[in-house]
């Protein structure tokens, strides 16, 4: 994508609280974040007119920091990480209240990573053994 940003990067609105994603633009200079921060996600602490004020973890030696730092619109876009948990709670939601009107019965809410599947027995009767080897590189001009 070159030249300048479209209209929809002035137009979003951001609210103190809102997850955003710091990604620096390279065709506006003004506001733009110190190349550490690109790719980072914060939270939105302050809005000014032209800004946001973005709180970002920083590792600085064996500790973290929170840095509040200003970063001008078009260098920022509102993030998608609280997407999937957010759709989670909704569900969750509608698992404990299907629950309730079922029966009252209690419902696992917990993510689930999958069990082990099952033992199964590779038969080797019917097979032969192959021998697998390197060939040899020859060097042809």
């Amino acid at each position: 994508q070159h030249g300048m940003p479209n209209l929809q990067t002035y137009l979003t609105v951001y609210k103190v609280g809102d997850y955003v994603d710091i990604v620096s633009n390279s065709a506006i200079h003004k506001g733009m974040p110190h190349k550490y921060y690109h790719g980072k996600t914060g939270i939105v602490w302050s809005v000014t007119p032209r800004a946001v004020g973005v709180e970002v973890n920083k590792q600085v030696g064996n500790r973290i920091l929170r840095k509040r730092i200003f970063v001008r619109i078009e260098h920022v876009q509102k993030s998608k990480c609280r997407e999937h948990f957010l759709a989670r709670v909704k569900q969750n939601d509608q698992k404990k209240r299907d629950a309730k009107q079922s029966n009252g019965e209690r419902v696992s809410l917990k993510r689930d990573p999958g069990w082990p599947v099952g033992q199964k027995f590779v038969k080797t009767s019917n097979t032969s053994i192959e021998n697998v080897t390197p060939i040899a590189y020859e060097f042809t001009v």
